[in-house]
């Protein structure tokens, strides 16, 4: 069993963003992939959109064998959709796991699930990105990390395709195979309200008393929520 992790909007470097869980994860025999997404600039030459987000996560699972799919955030969209469905294989995924993120039906995307007005901390430009307002990320963001994940993170923002905001989901892979929506209790970006109501669609819901990054600032309660899911070899 892999663990595939697909990061959140407006970042670059997902190997970066996961890597204290996957460490954690590894030392129980666990093994784990980040994957690259296009529309964040991760994968040089590919569509900056949605669809190739979900292609090349699509792309991974074929070559991992049985997966664990983890999607933060944004992420979470791009996992519904790569778990199932489409016209290419899309690999062997046996659980999916949504932290801190949304969990679209058919139909619906991102900017549908929201409260109906963009974010005051997301910053939109006319050639057709948006990114993070740099003053909102620490205490939004970031207030629960140490200051070594809080200076990795903010040096790793960028700019990404605002299209993938309004990208309708043609599958929702929450219906078609076993998920956990994990609630990060203290974020303050993604309301732990609207996580909750996200969260009805999940099999299992957990919740941790964390802000928005739990990956950074306290990956072993995200670990452990991971074994659950994903027995790992060194577990009796």
């Amino acid at each position: 069993m892999t663990v595939v992790f697909v990061h959140g909007a407006c970042v670059r470097d997902g190997e970066w963003w996961w890597s204290r869980v996957a460490a954690a994860l590894r030392a129980d025999g666990l093994d784990s992939v980040a994957v690259r997404l296009p529309s964040c600039g991760e994968v040089p030459g590919a569509p900056a959109d949605f669809a190739a987000d979900v292609a090349e996560t699509r792309r991974v699972l074929r070559e991992v064998g049985p997966a664990v799919l983890v999607g933060h955030s944004y992420g979470g969209v791009v996992a519904t959709e790569a778990a199932v469905g489409g016209s290419e294989a899309v690999g062997d995924v046996r659980h999916l796991v949504y932290v801190s993120s949304f969990l679209p039906d058919v139909g619906q995307s991102l900017a549908d699930l929201g409260p109906g007005e963009p974010a005051p901390y997301l910053d939109f430009s006319p050639d057709g990105t948006f990114g993070v307002r740099r003053e909102s990320v620490h205490d939004l963001f970031l207030y629960d990390c140490d200051e070594q994940a809080a200076e990795g993170a903010v040096a790793r923002l960028t700019r990404q395709s605002a299209a993938v905001l309004t990208a309708p989901v043609q599958h929702a892979g929450w219906r078609h195979r076993p998920s956990t929506a994990i609630v990060c209790a203290g974020d303050r970006a993604t309301p732990p309200a609207l996580q909750r109501a996200q969260a009805t669609r999940a099999t299992r819901v957990v919740e941790l008393p964390t802000g928005h990054h739990p990956m950074l600032s306290h990956p072993h309660l995200l670990a452990a929520a991971l074994r659950d899911v994903a027995p790992t070899p060194n577990q009796p």
